[in-house]
């Protein structure tokens, strides 16, 4: 299997074939997870520390359950209440990590560029769960096999990301990783949410909803960000909703076939109709959350392997 990265921090640095490679590992782990017995013991003796300088219960107990049933042991360390708030640095941080000796560390931060000081500092493989407005590579990751289960395929697909762009680092993510599986990628928006440049990923801008989604076999809806706003970026959620909003109606523009997605948490009524979020027949949002699990033992598996390799081989750079 082609994977040689040492830590996960991002989907810019991944190669295609990398990416398929987590892809299809994670669909042998979507088939453990449905069996009756849940439990490997690919990460048996190796320990997982989960650092969230930022609330995330869903991308945090999705971490936990997934290093759980690989066999590692995981610790939660609650960095809402720690030294951080009492003005320990992140170097420090990386020090203390280093003298109790971790093996994988799944990090999240409000800070773009945080996750990666901290893997140049520390001693262990280290995945991103989301920093700043920089990337979010494991949502990217869950989204691509969703869109690759519900279509059979993860290429030439016309895919709309809509909403906040701005302060999204799913949207980041995703328009990186659906760019190198050569999808067509469109972003839908309000103009003091998209930000300048997109043109430069290879993707078509539309500010309108209807125009946007247009014949596209996936719409990916994103939430509102309200805590990295400061200002007014929107007239008002009820304004929001009527003009990019996800209802019956805008969604009757896309293909007859085409999915709905969301990473969640929703703001039905704002970003999304519940009618459309509950839909069994166009709606992945569940899906989304059950493939999250699947994704994050595959890359700690891959990490995981390489982890191995180097301390088998130090010589040799993983």
């Amino acid at each position: 299997m082609t994977f040689r990265q040492k830590h996960l921090l991002g989907i810019e640095p991944l190669h295609p074939e990398e990416i398929r490679t987590v892809l299809d590992l994670a669909e042998r782990y979507v088939d453990l997870n449905r069996a009756a017995e849940k439990h490997s013991d690919v990460l048996r003796g190796l320990t997982q520390i989960n650092m969230f300088f930022e609330n995330s219960t869903r991308t945090q107990a999705s971490f936990e359950l997934a290093g759980k049933r690989l066999g590692a042991d995981v610790m939660n360390m609650s960095m809402q209440a720690s030294s951080i708030k009492k003005g320990e640095t992140l170097i420090d941080t990386a020090l203390t990590l280093n003298a109790m000796h971790p093996d994988l560390l799944v990090v999240r931060h409000p800070h773009s560029g945080a996750v990666n000081l901290l893997a140049e500092k520390v001693n262990c493989a280290v995945l991103n769960a989301g920093d700043g407005k920089h990337e979010h590579p494991t949502q990217a990751l869950l989204d691509a096999l969703t869109i690759r289960r519900a279509k059979g395929r993860l290429h030439r697909l016309n895919i709309a990301i809509c909403g906040d762009i701005a302060h999204s680092r799913v949207a980041r993510s995703n328009l990186m990783l659906l760019g190198k599986m050569e999808n067509r990628v469109r972003l839908v928006g309000p103009a003091t949410l998209m930000p300048s440049g997109m043109e430069e990923f290879g993707c078509e801008v539309f500010d309108d909803m209807r125009e946007g989604l247009k014949d596209v076999d996936v719409v990916m809806m994103l939430r509102l960000q309200r805590e990295r706003m400061d200002g007014g970026f929107i007239p008002s959620e009820r304004e929001y909703y009527h003009r990019w909003g996800l209802d019956a109606e805008k969604l009757a523009y896309a293909k007859p076939d085409a999915i709905v997605m969301h990473p969640g948490p929703m703001n039905r009524g704002v970003e999304i109709d519940g009618q459309i979020a509950d839909d069994i027949n166009r709606s992945v949002i569940q899906e989304q959350v059950e493939m999250g699990v699947a994704v994050r033992m595959a890359a700690m598996d891959l990490l995981a392997r390489n982890l191995r390799a180097a301390h088998a081989n130090p010589e040799v750079m993983v």
